[in-house]
């Protein structure tokens, strides 16, 4: 049975390529009279010609990496390609590393654990590069008996 013609308009009206146009083998009889756009349509509507999904790449094993790396997992060294510094400027690390101790200090001022005075001579310490992280800062204020509880 010959049926080029309705494979080629099926294929049309579907936006897809003939090879992905599947015919009912049920219904091939109706589908060879099937001679024009709405002929075609109608048997499309009816379920007697179907169009395959086109075949993609998955991205199941990129999303999987994804998740791993969201996770701190694959950063080893055999993944590193700059330095250390080109990966994370010495700045950028400034910047990550001060900002988290402002915000620290200004968390125990407001909370009142600390004195005005204190917070002054700790923040200028802190601007100085003088703490190497938060907890650093901690036990700092710890040894020297800065924290004054609050009633």
């Amino acid at each position: 049975m010959e049926l080029k013609l309705q494979k080629k308009l099926a294929a049309k009206i579907l936006k897809r390529s003939p090879k992905r146009v599947v015919f009912d083998s049920g219904q091939l009889a109706e589908i060879k009279e099937g001679i024009t756009r709405g002929d075609i349509r109608s048997l499309i509507k009816g379920k007697a010609i179907e169009g395959k999904q086109k075949k993609g790449i998955s991205r199941f094993r990129a999303k999987k990496r994804q998740r791993q790396r969201k996770k701190g997992r694959r950063k080893g060294y055999g993944t590193r390609k700059g330095t250390k510094n080109a990966r994370l400027s010495f700045k950028g690390q400034w910047v990550d590393r001060i900002r988290k101790q402002r915000t620290f200090m200004k968390e125990v001022r407001d909370k009142e654990m600390i004195t005005k005075q204190v917070y002054r001579n700790v923040y200028m310490k802190a601007k100085g590069g003088f703490f190497r992280s938060i907890r650093h800062l901690k036990m700092y204020m710890n040894e020297h008996a800065l924290f004054t509880k609050k009633e």
